[in-house]
């Protein structure tokens, strides 16, 4: 089992889960971040520090959609071990639904 990081985080990226993370499992885009499956070692500890609530075990109905798009970018886009500055209009787009379509497939720049 893994943790997967759901739509919730697309374009708010708070990344207070990095922080805590044991194994630095974390990969950023421009404007979302995934979970590598491949190195999670299912501790649970980012989900009750996601602000915006987007991170779940991939057994809950709500990452299966996820999943794929967590191993797929974990790949492509850079580690990331540290918490970063969120968006400045982070706290605007949390919890609004139907964000899917705003994923960038860019990586993080710098």
């Amino acid at each position: 089992m893994t943790y997967v990081v759901t739509e919730n985080c697309i374009r708010c990226k708070f990344m207070d889960c990095v922080e805590v993370c044991p194994v630095d499992c974390f990969y950023a885009g421009e404007n979302f971040l995934v979970i590598n499956p491949d190195e999670c070692i299912d501790c649970g500890v980012c989900e009750p520090e996601c602000p915006a609530e987007a991170i779940f075990p991939d057994s809950d109905d709500r990452a299966t959609a996820w999943a794929e798009l967590n191993a797929k970018y974990a790949t492509q886009w850079p580690n990331i071990t540290r918490k970063g500055t969120p968006p400045a209009d982070a706290e605007e787009w949390k919890d609004k639904p139907g964000k899917a379509d705003l994923l960038s497939p860019e990586p993080q720049k710098g």
